[in-house]
């Protein structure tokens, strides 16, 4: 696989910066790896291993708190020093217990584009599509997710999300009950997570898999970065993995930005029809 490297600086307005921690709102225990977002914005951050955050935002804005496990909860930046998220009920799925030997397992989501190009980002979380397809029936367990990636730095982490399809085709109920935090190596490499405990099964309408880049110090990296026609510096910094895309034709691209799910359509009245994206490089693979 070939692989074209792509860094965009990310200008960010210099507002003030807002910080805080994040806890539980039972035992006070901070919360990590928490996404934060400026709402209607594109500007966000994650909260460290110990709930602490930093974010450049206004304090009339409203910040987006949401993790897994805990109810949703927007809050007023001039009111963030200390955020209590409240635990979340979930309704546990029953689980079968096969004593069948595994014998059979394939391959989902291969494109044909075998360049993948890989960029940063910045705080918005993509997600890929797999279709539900009659021939899962017969491998309609999820047993790996294979991500590629390209980090700089040593073991930097990044989570993994998978949701159900919603009524609306969109992005809805999160798969797993517990968070999935995936380290990788430094260099292009390609990356495969057993789910076998998850016992995650193929949805009869679909699934999107995505990642979430945690912006948090032990996943940055930062360099000096002079504009060559007007001679000033800036300091850019880079929140290590990059995700590697492929570059495909699909009939809507959906992201998570502004703390809300955004779908993209082709609005070419003169030529309808799919629309040219970056989709992330993640593939699934099935077993029975």
């Amino acid at each position: 696989m070939k692989t074209v490297l792509f860094f965009f600086l990310i200008s960010i307005s210099l507002f003030a910066q807002t910080k805080g921690v994040v806890k539980d709102s039972l035992s006070g225990k901070p919360i990590s790896y928490v996404n934060i977002w400026v709402e209607n914005e594109n500007i966000a951050t994650t909260s460290e291993e110990d709930g602490t955050f930093s974010i450049p935002v206004n304090g009339n804005k409203n910040l987006i708190f949401s993790a897994l496990g805990y109810e949703k909860r927007t809050v007023k930046a001039s009111q963030a020093s200390e955020v209590l998220l409240s635990s979340k009920a979930f309704d546990l799925d029953e689980v079968v217990i096969s004593n069948s030997i595994e014998t059979k397992q394939i391959v989902i989501g291969v494109t044909e584009n075998t360049i993948a190009q890989a960029f940063d980002n910045g705080p918005r979380m993509d997600v890929k599509y797999f279709p539900y397809k009659p021939d899962y029936k017969k491998t309609k367990y999820i047993k790996k997710v294979t991500l590629y990636t390209d980090s700089r730095i040593e073991d930097a982490t990044i989570k993994l999300r998978f949701f159900k399809v919603d009524a609306n085709g969109y992005p809805g109920e999160e798969m797993l009950k517990k968070t999935l935090i995936v380290s990788v190596k430094n260099g292009t490499k390609n990356n495969k997570i057993d789910l076998s405990d998850y016992n995650l099964v193929m949805p009869k309408n679909g699934l999107f898999v995505g990642f979430e880049k945690l912006m948090i110090e032990k996943n940055k990296k930062e360099k000096t970065v002079t504009d060559q026609n007007t001679q000033t510096t800036q300091i850019q910094k880079i929140y290590y993995p990059l995700v590697l895309y492929n570059y495909v034709e699909r009939e809507a691209l959906f992201t998570f930005s502004g703390g809300k799910w955004n779908k993209q359509l082709n609005e070419d009245k003169a030529t309808p029809g799919k629309i040219s994206v970056y989709e992330p490089a993640i593939n699934l693979i099935l077993t029975n």
